[in-house]
């Protein structure tokens, strides 16, 4: 038994930089088309002279691959000069509250203070990604961010807004109250709750920002991917940390899959008898909210099982050791 899956995108990743960039990028650019690289590194991609280098570095990682890198600022207040400049090389901008997750401390404190910058990208037609938590309870973060999602999406109607890896049931409905929001949820959020994480003895591996919700809220993201619902994306959140930075006090948030996200997905959509779906899920839902065209990428997945390896040049991968039954046979 195979799948095909042509031009498969991942909507959200992390590449890092230096070494670690050199090693996880590739195992990305291998099994996808293209990807929408995140900013937030050290410093933040909040400039175009950064931008510009952090392309050519993310390139040279891939090159021989089919693979289109779909690069973001970092959301501050850039002037309209800056916007028209930064267009031509850039899928969005992403946008981090303050300290939310991983080298997000340069972000957005005061969201109405950038209503000006909103402005010249509804202009511009920049769609905004945003990672929607508040400082709240961590529990009920993405549910209070809501609040800002309804303003920015109602006065700014024209803004293409995706929220990113949403977590919660409240964030499926939201989808479809305004025109312009739109969504990307990770392979994990599909599979994990908060009891997958700290139900016994926590597993470092498995910690995220944002953290695994409660069942029903692990359902109503499933029922939606394996419905294909329009206006969702897959993006992977693939954050890869050094082992000393995740088993150890005060490990960092993040859940590593770029190289087993097509054969988890194969087996979740197969157990839920959806694979038909999964085209969309992974492709073309992405290609037409954010007018892409990818390269023509085809890979296939055939019904064998793979042993997901212990790590990747010092990084853990999800369920490392475990065993799918779903692997990538070939790819072109």
């Amino acid at each position: 038994m195979t799948i095909e899956l042509q031009s498969p995108l991942d909507m959200h990743v992390h590449f890092r930089q230096d070494a670690m960039l050199r090693n996880v990028a590739p195992l990305t650019a291998k099994h996808f088309a293209g990807a929408v690289v995140m900013p937030n590194l050290v410093s933040p991609i909040d400039s175009l002279e950064r931008l510009l280098w952090y392309t050519d570095q993310v390139k040279q990682a891939t090159e021989g691959e089919l693979f289109d890198p779909y690069m973001t600022l970092f959301f501050r207040d850039y002037t309209r000069e800056e916007l028209v400049a930064a267009k031509p090389q850039i899928i969005g901008i992403k946008l981090y509250p303050a300290g939310a997750t991983t080298n997000s401390d340069r972000g957005v404190s005061q969201i109405h203070t950038m209503f000006g910058v909103l402005a010249l990208m509804e202009e511009l037609d920049i769609p905004l990604l945003v990672h929607g938590e508040s400082n709240g309870f961590v529990m009920d973060r993405e549910k209070e961010f809501q609040v800002v999602y309804r303003e920015i999406a109602s006065t700014f109607p024209k803004l293409r807004i995706v929220m990113e890896h949403i977590t919660t049931a409240e964030a499926i409905g939201l989808l479809d109250e305004y025109s312009n929001l739109y969504a990307t949820v990770t392979p994990h959020h599909l599979l994990l709750t908060l009891d997958d994480v700290v139900g016994g003895l926590m597993d470092p591996h498995l910690f995220c920002k944002p953290i695994a919700k409660r069942p029903e809220d692990r359902q109503a993201l499933l029922t939606a991917a394996l419905n294909a619902h329009p206006k969702l994306m897959h993006g992977s959140d693939s954050a890869p940390h050094p082992i000393t930075s995740k088993e150890c006090p005060g490990c960092a948030a993040g859940i590593f899959t770029a190289p087993i996200i097509l054969s988890l997905l194969a087996e979740l959509f197969e157990k839920h008898n959806a694979l038909d779906k999964l085209q969309s899920f992974v492709s073309n839902n992405a290609v037409r909210i954010y007018r892409l065209s990818p390269p023509p990428k085809t890979v296939v997945l055939t019904k064998s099982p793979m042993v997901i390896p212990a790590n990747y040049h010092g990084v853990v991968p999800m369920w490392a050791g475990k065993t799918l039954p779903w692997s990538i046979a070939d790819f072109g």
